[in-house]
Formats: structure tokens, sequence, C-alpha cells
């Protein structure tokens, strides 16, 4: 909402800049704001639409949705915002021509590295409470919810292509030269093109299907295992159905004299610790099994990826 409120305000005084000074960089950064707009909006859209209720249809519900529209916003962010600037940089160095009312668009652009400012200020602290540890590249590239990413990205490309615009401009009054206008607009147009790239790969990666990070393995696996009636984890996999919700199915060791009520009451009992240590694992299917080492090894999900293991490991 942030970074929606700051993009349409800065869309507006970008075109009015543009108006008055007939830069090419205002126009392309004026495209850039509309852009992200949409996208804002998109990524809002997708956020709506996760949270319906699951149907007959669709049993495991409409996560996904999310991942669907932040995929879109990388389309547009590339093709509206990064193709569109490329053909204006191209057209006018061109067809050079002279910046009118120099003061509008520096004025504008000043006005709009405050206001992407506060934008990016907001996003990187709602990401600080997610990212815990992780770098800000290991944050974009494991984070499964798509939106802060996004955001991140979006903003961070708009501050970067907002002092461009402000180089191209400035260049362009202190040479008198159009060209570097135009320069700078093609400048703006690669970056958004390589940070639409970016976006891109990763949230493919979110639409095929990603596993639950590597703590919460850990704690699903350490919940599982209670030295008792369940001695072990066989071979375990996960899913992310949304950015809140995850699948996990695993084959579990138990003692082979345990009577069907033990097993039940201990399979009822894992699925509780689970939900416990991670609260986002809302489907859960737990198989027993007696262990043996080498129909364990022969059936785990590094020899059969994304195939179903066999039913019985002995």
């Amino acid at each position: 909402m942030a970074a929606l409120a700051a993009n349409l305000a800065i869309a507006v005084a970008k075109f009015v800049a543009f108006l008055f000074s007939g830069s090419s960089s205002m126009l392309a950064e004026s495209v850039h704001s509309v852009a992200d707009s949409g996208n804002q909006g998109l990524l809002l859209l997708g956020g709506k639409k996760a949270q319906r209720e699951a149907t007959p249809q669709h049993p495991f519900g409409y996560g996904r949705e999310r991942y669907i529209y932040a995929f879109l916003v990388s389309i547009v962010l590339f093709s509206v915002g990064g193709m569109f600037a490329l053909y204006e940089g191209y057209e006018k160095i061109k067809h050079p021509h002279e910046i009118e009312h120099w003061y509008w668009p520096v004025g504008v652009l000043v006005f709009a590295i405050i206001a992407e400012s506060f934008s990016f200020r907001t996003a990187i602290k709602e990401s600080n409470t997610l990212r815990g540890n992780l770098s800000w590249k290991e944050f974009v590239r494991r984070a499964k919810a798509p939106e802060l990413p996004v955001v991140l990205l979006e903003d961070l490309g708009a501050l970067v292509g907002l002092v461009l615009a402000l180089g191209g401009v400035g260049l362009a009054l202190a040479t008198g030269d159009g060209v570097w206008d135009g320069i700078g607009t093609l400048c703006i147009g690669v970056l958004l093109i390589l940070i639409a790239i970016v976006l891109a790969a990763e949230t493919k990666s979110l639409l095929l299907g990603e596993s639950a990070g590597i703590e919460e393995v850990e704690k699903i696996e350490k919940a599982l295992v209670d030295g008792d009636t369940v001695t072990r984890v066989i071979h375990m996999r996960t899913l992310h159905l949304g950015p809140e919700e995850l699948l996990v199915a695993a084959k579990i060791a138990v003692q082979h004299d345990d009577t069907a009520r033990e097993v039940a009451d201990a399979i009822n009992a894992a699925e509780s610790r689970i939900r416990e240590a991670v609260p986002i694992a809302r489907v859960i299917y737990l198989e027993p099994d007696i262990y043996n080492a080498e129909a364990a090894a022969a059936s785990s999900p590094a020899k059969s990826p994304g195939g179903p293991a066999p039913a019985s490991d002995y």
C-alpha cells in the first residue's frame, strides 16, 4: 500500500514534468511509475484471490495465486517499463531536442527520490521482521511470500532509475545536448529489464513448487520423532501450497510390534507436534512403515525425484 501510494503520486508528478519539459527520461520514468502502480495493484489482487476457500476442484486452495500475479508483475515490468524505455531512449538519441523548463524535471525527480525512499524504507522495515540472519540476496531468493521481494526490487530499481534520469537530464542541461537525456532513458530501460528477469526467475521457481526452508525442515523432522513409537523419519517431502501454507508428506518408522491403535495415536501426536513447531504446515500426510536401510535408500527422494514412493519399504 505504501508503494502504491508513492508510485501514484510520483507518476502524476512525472507526467506533469514531461509535459512542461519534453524530457524523454521523464516520460520513461512516468511510464515506469504507472507500471509500478499497476504492479502493486496486481499484488494486492493476487493476495485477495489467494484467500478464497478450497473447493473440490482445487482441494489445496488458491494460495499460489500470489505467485501467479507476482510473475505477471515481472512481465509488466519487462514489457511496459523496460522495453518502452529502450524505445523512447533510442528515439531521443536519434532525434534529440533541448529540454525546456529544466526546473520541472529536476524538481519532480528530487520529489520522486524522497517519495520512493519512503516506500523503500517501509519495504526494508517490513522485510527485516522476516529476514532474520539472511543476507538481502538470500532473502530475495528464499522468500516464499512474493510481495516483499517484488516491492524491494521495484523500489531499488526506481531509486537507481531516478538517479539515472537525474544524471541524464543534468548532463543534457549542462552540455545543451539532448542525446544525454536519451542515454539516461536507455540506462533506465536496461535496469528495468534486468530487475524483471530476476523477478521472473524467482517467481517461476515458486510457481513450480518449492520445498520448505532448511530451518522448517529441521523443525519438522525433530517434531516427527518421539523416540518411542516413531523412531525415525525414513524420508520426507515438503511443498509450499502458498506463502503461508505448507504440505508435509513423510514416511515414518514405527515399532514392528505396535498395535494399530498405538500407531494411529502416534501419527496424531506427530501431526500436533509438527503444527506446533511449524504453524504453516497445514496439510500433513504420514505413512507408517518398518525401517529397512536398503529399502529406504532405494525409495528416497534423491533416488526418485518427484515420483511416488513405493508402497512398502520391506
